[in-house]
């Protein structure tokens, strides 16, 4: 597989993570986000995985790495406002965020039967 075809697995990938964080949502915030916005925030949800280090810590027992949402929420909420996105409010950057973890986790457990 190429490189192109890996950006292409991404991609999808990164569409169905936002119809799943659309679903995930609270009926009252559905309209908070648009669609760029949802993208947005995944990239910085990546951006924030690859330079905080928390990919590099060390696994629990069970083999789950402790992650702080809450670090992540304030991560976005700067980086946009940095960016001129925005402004977003930090609860409901807290459910994208949760969002994008629950579909991580159903994607983990889909690969793993």
């Amino acid at each position: 597989m190429g490189m192109e075809d890996d950006f292409l697995l991404e991609d999808e990938d990164d569409e169905r993570c936002v119809e799943f964080i659309k679903n995930y949502l609270p009926q009252e915030m559905k309209d908070k986000f648009s669609d760029d916005d949802l993208y947005y925030i995944l990239d910085l949800i990546v951006d924030y995985y690859t330079t905080s280090g928390c990919l590099d810590a060390q696994p629990d027992e069970e083999g789950y790495i402790n992650i702080d949402q809450d670090e992540i929420v304030n991560y976005i909420v700067k980086e946009a406002a940095n960016d001129g996105m925005g402004p977003f409010d930090p609860e409901e950057v807290f459910f994208v965020v949760q969002g994008e973890m629950e579909y991580g986790n159903q994607v983990g457990q889909d690969e793993e039967e």
